[in-house]
């Protein structure tokens, strides 16, 4: 069963943007850039699929839902700090280009 999003469109086309770019990886990136994104990809997935069935999703809380989860799996001490400034620079960027 297919449900239709009930987010508006900003936050639909936002989100396929992020979702776009983190794919690109795969086909781009170095071991080290995939690892981030894919790691990245993980919360960024669990977070914006049910935000698509929000009719008040945006972009902020998409990126307030994220930060989030980032933050508490980095308290969880997940990932090295090395690695754990690569993810926020990424989904930093991704944000940043979304918003265009």
């Amino acid at each position: 069963m297919h449900t239709t999003p009930l987010a508006p469109a900003d936050y639909l086309v936002a989100s396929q943007h992020i979702e776009t770019a983190l794919d690109s990886v795969v086909d781009h990136g170095d071991d080290d850039e995939l690892f981030t994104a894919s790691y990245l990809q993980g919360h960024f997935a669990v977070i914006s699929k049910p935000l698509e069935m929000e009719p008040q999703a945006s972009l902020q809380s998409l990126n307030e839902a994220v930060t989030q989860s980032l933050n508490t799996a980095f308290a969880n001490n997940e990932l090295d700090p090395d690695d754990q400034q690569k993810v926020w620079a990424l989904w930093s960027h991704l944000v940043t280009q979304a918003k265009r």
